[in-house]
């Protein structure tokens, strides 16, 4: 049994939810934030066989895609002034990072 834990880009979502409910797979999403661009994520943690894991990281591939964003940057504040950029910036977000851990056991009650 394996615990897989993915956090996706909330865009990604909904598009993985119905995947993962279309293929059987039972997850629980939970609301959580990026770091680097303080942006809304999606972690989902879904309980799989074994034998699923493979079919499990597919569907994640398949509907978690990057994409190009503008972003803002934030003034520094007390930092470095010479590595600040005062236009936006192009930067890659989404996609999905994802672990896979052992899981000695799982019950569903």
């Amino acid at each position: 049994m394996k615990l897989i834990m993915a956090v996706v880009q909330d865009k990604d979502s909904n598009r993985l939810s119905q995947a993962l409910v279309e293929h059987n797979f039972r997850a629980t999403k939970l609301a959580s934030t990026g770091g680097f661009l303080r942006s809304g994520n999606t972690t989902f943690m879904i309980g799989v066989e074994d034998i699923r894991v493979e079919k499990a990281l597919q569907i994640i591939n398949d509907n978690c895609k990057h994409r190009d964003q503008l972003v803002a940057p934030v003034s520094p504040m007390g930092g470095n002034a010479d590595s600040y950029v005062p236009y936006p910036v192009e930067v890659e977000v989404g996609g999905a990072t994802v672990f896979v851990l052992p899981i000695e056991q799982f019950h569903q009650f």
